[in-house]
């Protein structure tokens, strides 16, 4: 009979011991059903680093399920590996789960968050199901994990769901190998499970269909009602409705900077935007992140969602709540963080009562805690793949091998959309996003991130952080790391080692090009245009080439006006400011005279040799963006600019022997070119394709016998730019690498700063052991 065989002679047992993202994803039921199905005997259960397994019976059978262990395994799972040992038969009979047990020492990858499935979803909506219209609705393969653990193993007493008594009926599913809901941690019914209710001022509106209904109707008449989600609130409002989505922006100090949009499904979402296959097979993803689309030219949407921008962000509901709140009649919505801009966002029940009354009208609320919040991730596809531009729910905290064992690094990452990294053994967790670190608030929810993260992975015995003295980051990782080492690492050099770890080529010669607005350099200048080349020790470098530095007259001042760049590149070329260019004409009388005085004599000025910052001059010179609302809007405007063009202009970087970039010659013939009546566009198209040019040329005359570039950094979050220096790179006999699982901008960089952080660590064990680690 199945799953009862007595000992035989020729039966054979195995332990096997799985390894990976295994807990939280069905794992276990899907052991027992196969080992049940080929009449196996033994047990599985989770220790805090792995899944356990012994498998006993005859020998072609135990070699089938080892194989189907792993070509077969739930599709949430990622293996990282399986150990097999053979072991002596006993006298089992029946294949169990087992309570699961602590392992010193070891941790298992903690599973991100999961949209709800669609068999949850299939019962939602059926007026038959005990769980029709439950806001909580989850199973083995769908809902909430990173934010609801408390402590690993991943068992309910170690979830935020621990309080939530389950009911008989729950319990009988729980404890059935043969249900769906089989050891699903969060699993709850409306007898048993969390309450939904909204909160209007002094009224509270109880009961799910109640709340919901009330929402609902706020919503179409103009409210902003904040939803409580699974890793934080946000704030929602209709996006058709101008004076609506403007008012948001007023509450939230958001500026231009675009929302997202909620929509009820993928015809909804065609309404709005153009989608292509991989488009939609990443919006219809277990992550389902904001994918950021080509707006269509009739979309029914508010100018104010997305100021100027031809894309919108759009998601799909990934939450029971989202699914019953979307109807026919209200079936988009803005979908933003719940929080003022630059800080972060609101998970808790006091931080909520303290921060989102004057964001909202009113509240959808419950009482499942989150333990851990995790703001929505954000992805573009380029050349039918990912390109992360935020990387959190969903993915976080999946982990990136980084091949050799070593010793666990906290690094802290950036000052700019700040995510930090903990390092166990042989692999690398990056956090959620957490934000600019810029606030109190903001430091507060890193510090706590970094707490709850190192309790449930591991204690970590090295700290790493970015170059700059004024980061916020190394300041507190300098007030934190007592005896501990710290290894300050350039920023760029991050950039490009972030992306050899996600691609698993850590040690490889590689010429990285670091394109970003700011990086502080090792000559205390801002360095941001780096050619680098790394051998075969990752985690060291050589600045192999750069753009031509210019001065940044007032430090922040000309990162928040464009114009002031625009001036500094004519005073470097040695272009009078004439009233008819346009970032002359944008500044006043006085701020010329401010400006002109701190280039002549250098005071408040300090060397920059970034692109990203190069781009904001171009912008001003073609009359683009004299002022920026939130990081890299003159930028993107600029691309969109470009998009538009029919032809390039003719436009040319100089790259010296040193694979130097000099943009003089160019800032000279764009000036030229604007006073001969050329089209913005063709300058600005022209402008995109002198780079890619530029940074070919520098490159070839950096690599000598290296084949393989990097392209890293918050300025390849430029399509256009990025597949123009693909294209030249790949043409000039080069393998590219770009961004798949972390983002080229500053949400990547602490990924680099603890893989630079591990190699430094090895090496320096590796000499003192009198070895060459290469």
């Amino acid at each position: 009979m199945t799953g009862t065989l007595l000992l035989h002679p020729d039966d054979v047992r195995q332990r096997f011991t799985v390894t990976g993202v295994v807990q939280g994803v069905g794992f276990r039921p899907f052991v027992h059903r196969m080992a049940s199905e080929l009449g196996l005997v033994g047990f599985v259960g989770n220790d805090s680093g792995a899944v356990f397994v012994e498998a006993q019976g005859p020998a072609a059978r135990v070699d089938e399920f080892g194989r189907r262990l792993r070509s077969e395994a739930p599709p949430l799972a990622r293996i990282s590996a399986v150990s097999v040992v053979d072991i002596q038969a006993n006298g089992d009979t029946g294949f169990r789960i087992v309570d699961s047990r602590i392992a010193p020492g070891t941790g298992t990858p903690i599973p991100p968050d999961i949209a709800v499935c669609d068999e949850c979803l299939a019962e939602l909506f059926d007026p038959a199901d005990r769980r029709y219209r439950h806001p909580f609705i989850t199973c083995t393969n769908c809902g909430p994990r990173f934010t609801i653990i408390r402590e690993l193993p991943y068992d309910r007493p170690g979830t935020t769901m621990s309080s939530f008594a389950m009911c008989d009926r729950c319990a009988a599913e729980y404890h059935d190998p043969a249900d769906r809901r089989f050891h699903a941690q969060p699993i709850a019914c409306p007898d048993c499970g969390p309450s939904l209710w909204l909160q209007r001022g002094a009224e509270r509106i109880p009961g799910c269909d109640a709340a919901l209904a009330a929402a609902q109707q706020a919503l179409a008449t103009g409210a902003v009602v904040a939803i409580k989600g699974i890793g934080g609130y946000h704030l929602a409002c209709v996006v058709d409705d101008q004076a609506v989505v403007t008012g948001l922006r007023g509450r939230k100090a958001r500026g231009a900077k675009p929302f997202a949009m909620l929509v009820r499904d993928l015809d909804v979402a065609r309404r709005y935007a153009h989608i292509d296959d991989t488009e939609a097979a990443i919006m219809l993803s277990p992550a389902r992140p904001i994918v950021l689309l080509r707006r269509r030219m009739d979309a029914p949407v508010a100018d104010a969602v997305a100021p100027g921008s031809p894309l919108l962000g759009i998601m799909l509901p990934y939450t029971p709540i989202h699914h019953l709140l979307l109807t026919s009649e209200l079936d988009a919505l803005v979908m933003t963080s719940g929080n003022r801009s630059d800080e972060p966002i609101c998970f808790t029940d006091d931080d909520a009562a303290r921060r989102l009354a004057p964001l909202c009208d009113a509240v959808l609320d419950h009482n499942r805690p989150i333990h851990v919040p995790c703001d929505d991730s954000v992805v573009r596809v380029v050349d039918g793949r990912e390109l992360p531009i935020r990387r959190s729910r969903g993915y976080a905290p999946l982990p990136v091998d980084l091949g050799d064992e070593g010793p666990s690094v906290l690094a802290v990452g950036g000052e700019l959309k700040n995510t930090f990294c903990l390092t166990d053994g042989s692999r690398a967790y990056l956090s959620g996003h957490i934000g600019d670190m810029e606030t109190l608030e903001t430091l507060r929810a890193f510090e706590r991130a970094v707490s709850q993260l190192s309790e449930i992975r591991c204690q970590p015995v090295r700290l790493a952080a970015d170059l700059h003295p004024g980061y916020q980051t190394r300041s507190w990782a300098e007030g934190h790391v007592g005896e501990r080492p710290l290894d300050l690492v350039q920023h760029h050099h991050a950039h490009v080692v972030s992306l050899l770890a996600e691609h698993g080529r850590l040690g490889e010669p590689v010429i990285g090009v670091s394109f970003d607005g700011t990086g502080y350099g090792c000559d205390a200048t801002i360095w941001g245009g780096e050619i680098l080349a790394l051998g075969p020790q990752s985690h060291r470098f050589t600045r192999a080439g750069h753009l031509l530095a210019v001065p940044l007259p007032g430090g922040d001042a000309a990162v928040r006006n464009p114009w002031r760049m625009a001036l500094s590149q004519l005073w470097t070329a040695g272009i009078d400011w004439a009233t008819d260019l346009p970032p002359v004409a944008a500044a006043t009388q006085a701020e010329l005279g401010v400006v002109r005085s701190q280039l002549e004599t250098g005071v408040g000025c300090v060397p920059c040799s970034s692109m990203g910052r190069l781009f904001d001059a171009v912008a001003s010179l073609l009359g683009v963006r004299h002022h920026i609302d939130y990081e890299g809007q003159a930028a993107i405007e600029l691309e969109v600019l470009a998009e538009s063009a029919h032809t390039p202009a003719e436009l040319r970087l100089a790259v010296g022997d040193d694979g130097g970039i000099d943009p003089r010659d160019m800032i000279r013939a764009i000036v030229a070119a604007l006073r001969a009546g050329v089209e913005t566009a063709s300058l600005a198209a022209g402008f995109h394709h002198a780079v890619a040019v530029a940074v070919a040329e520098s490159v070839d005359r950096a690599a000598g016998d290296v084949r393989l570039v990097g392209l890293s950094g918050g300025v390849f979050q430029n399509v256009l730019l990025l597949r123009a220096c693909r294209q030249r790179l790949q043409q000039a006999g080069f393998e590219v690498l770009i961004h798949r699982a972390v983002p080229p901008n500053d949400g990547g960089l602490a990924l680099g700063q603890a893989a630079v952080s591990v190699l430094t660590a090895l090496a320096s064990q590796s000499e003192l052991r009198g070895t060459d680690l290469t």
